[in-house]
């Protein structure tokens, strides 16, 4: 029976001065609300509260910390309120704005601005029911990531990392903004610690060096991120996970099936951000910037009818070849 999860604070509850209306989203180590301040004005506020590590009895305020998890939950307490601290000390229209964050109820809220609008994830899978060859035109998606990297090279210059960038996390307001939200550092923090199993990150956005602890993280571990949501706003879904590739890498192979739909440049930064080894990606936003703008040097390189052959055979190989590894590793198993 899987234990039961923290209760959210319940309409017109009041914290910190600001009235909950509703709970808007819930996740492993958080809860968000849409509330209103003391004007009247429409706010988001994220409270920590990892279901992992707590729980709340319905019409409590205070969670009740799981016994021998205490060190661990105010670890992740005192990371997410740091976390707070650094967004607040951004100002810019791809980065969720955090207006205030404050200690109450032995946790920490973080309040933000309240975004009309849906996840860049909701738009990929409309768009990928309509569109069969392409998911995004390719205007469109320099265009979006254009827009979220001068985010998140603000982001990365505050010695930040998201940590946990995937089109559920990219907002598109309304009125046509881009905005990175939900930042992991609390996340990392906790997976780090002691026997803590290491939070499942989304798969495929994932890059391979957040499968291991005590590997250097930095900008290129955000940037793998993006090229896999790059990934995404092409063929619809996400690419296999990090692990996965290092045992298979398919990666080469399904964007050579876009070759003449995307441009070779489209396609090359796609497998640069994307690369198992973290020194063999962009090292900085910047650099990656630079070669998301080079529309004047589009190439398409259609496959020929050769190339299409090649491509659909070594499908089948790379399946019968994890088929037999399969049956082998069976086979191997102690009886």
């Amino acid at each position: 029976m899987s234990k039961a999860k923290p209760a959210p604070l319940a309409p017109d509850t009041f914290i910190g001065g600001y009235r909950i209306i509703r709970k808007v989203a819930a996740g492993g180590f958080g809860l968000v609300y849409q509330a209103h301040d003391s004007a009247g004005q429409q706010v988001a506020i994220k409270e920590y509260l990892p279901s992992s590590l707590a729980t709340r009895a319905a019409g409590e305020l205070a969670p009740q910390m799981l016994p021998d998890k205490t060190s661990l939950y105010r670890l992740g307490l005192k990371s997410f309120f740091e976390e707070g601290r650094s967004l607040a000390q951004i100002s810019h229209p791809s980065v969720v704005s955090v207006l205030n964050f404050f200690r109450e109820n032995e946790t920490v809220y973080m309040v933000m601005n309240y975004l009309d609008g849906a996840a860049l994830q909701d738009f990929i899978v409309t768009a990928r029911d309509v569109n069969k060859n392409k998911v995004f035109r390719e205007s469109t998606i320099r265009s979006l990531f254009d827009e979220i990297l001068r985010g998140l090279r603000i982001v990365h210059q505050h010695k930040m990392l998201h940590l946990d960038i995937k089109p559920a996390n990219i907002f598109i307001t309304d009125d046509n903004r881009s905005v990175l939200i939900d930042f992991g550092a609390a996340r990392e923090v906790l997976s780090k610690e002691g026997n803590f199993i290491r939070p499942m990150y989304t798969p495929g956005f994932a890059a391979p060096e957040m499968y291991k602890r005590d590997v250097p993280m930095g900008p290129w571990t955000d940037i793998y991120a993006i090229g896999a949501c790059i990934y995404a706003c092409m063929i619809g879904y996400p690419p296999s996970d990090a692990p996965q590739r290092q045992e298979l890498d398919r990666l080469t192979s399904s964007m050579a099936r876009l070759r003449g739909i995307y441009s070779d440049n489209m396609i090359e930064i796609v497998e640069w951000c994307m690369a198992l080894d973290p020194l063999a990606r962009p090292q900085s936003v910047f650099a990656l910037q630079k070669e998301l703008s080079r529309e004047g040097e589009r190439r398409y390189t259609r496959p020929t009818v050769s190339d299409k052959v090649k491509l659909q055979f070594g499908s089948i190989m790379a399946d019968a070849k994890k088929t037999v590894n399969t049956v082998a590793a069976f086979a191997a198993k102690p009886k």
